[in-house]
């Protein structure tokens, strides 16, 4: 494209403390650390600083309190080039945390705190959405979500849902308005009320709407259903060993965000949203491993040597 294509993110804004130890506690007690980091994080936010790091211009539409921790997050945020001017201030709200350990396979247990004052639904959009090529929302700030999607559609923009665990009604809420939904297997299995593989819950989930439909599978890749053909598809994830997993799913969105608004085909986009999350899971750090454009597109052509990226 001749410019940078723009996207609009929205949702989940936390401060996170991320702890490394060799395996996650099973009892209580004190537990030493091998390693430790602390940054602004939140599925929206980790995916926003993603979309930025592969050439996209970036705006978060996430709410936060009025404390110092907001002050921090912003600038944290801002470091990495996301535009925050729509990040909204709660007077009387305090910031979202989160505690995060991460073992020494990559797998985490994630303990979020968010202040229900600071999750207020909206009253209006931030702004006109026009300027925007594509809008990705989470689940963890519904009524933004709920207007984001609503605009973006109404436009004929991607309107693209990363629908994870969230509360039925959430799910529900949200799905019929997004033009693009990519599920963890928790979410579908919410939805669905099945213990379903990805395969068929991405079947099952598709039946239920006209929107594109991925759900991921983490190490086993993602499942798409094309329907063109009526059929599901797979796209294999690319082999590494996994340090650090976390944020891999909000990494995974971002790229899928860019690839759709930059007009690559929804198998193309995956694979390249699955290219940058496997690079992130080599890195400690939560989305401070998040790769930029030219690794992503190196992983892309050495693991699909056939169809290098445009």
């Amino acid at each position: 494209m001749s410019r940078p294509v723009r996207l609009l993110s929205v949702g989940a804004l936390t401060l996170d403390t991320i702890l490394r130890l060799d395996t996650l506690p099973m009892h209580q007690g004190k537990f030493v650390a091998s390693d430790a980091a602390q940054m602004a994080s939140g599925m929206a936010t980790s995916a926003a600083c993603a979309a930025r790091r592969l050439g996209a211009e970036v705006s978060l539409w996430a709410s936060a309190g009025d404390d110092a921790v907001a002050d921090q997050l912003i600038a944290d945020i801002e470091a990495e080039g996301v535009d925050c001017g729509f990040v909204r201030r709660v007077k009387g709200a305090r910031s979202a945390l989160a505690a995060v350990l991460v073992d020494a396979h990559g797998e985490r247990i994630i303990v979020p705190f968010y202040d229900p004052k600071a999750q207020a639904d909206p009253e209006k959009l931030p702004a006109d959405l026009s300027g925007f090529d594509a809008v990705l929302v989470d689940v963890r700030w519904p009524g933004a979500a709920a207007l984001a999607l609503t605009a973006a559609r109404a436009m004929g923009r991607p309107a693209i849902l990363d629908a994870d665990t969230a509360p039925l009604e959430v799910l529900e809420q949200l799905l019929p308005l997004a033009t693009h939904i990519v599920a963890s297997e928790p979410a579908a299995r919410i939805v669905c009320g099945q213990a379903l593989d990805p395969e068929t819950a991405c079947a099952d989930l598709a039946s239920r709407t006209d929107a594109f439909v991925a759900v991921t599978g983490g190490a086993q890749g993602s499942w798409w259903h094309d329907h063109s053909a009526g059929c599901v598809r797979h796209v294999a994830a690319p082999r590494i060993k996994a340090v650090d997993t976390l944020a891999a799913g909000d990494v995974f969105h971002g790229a899928f965000a860019v690839g759709l608004a930059e007009a690559m085909p929804p198998e193309q986009a995956l694979r390249f949203a699955s290219a940058a999350a496997a690079l992130k899971c080599r890195r400690f750090g939560g989305r401070l491993g998040a790769p930029d454009r030219a690794e992503t597109l190196a992983m892309m052509a050495a693991h699909w040597p056939a169809d290098p990226a445009s």
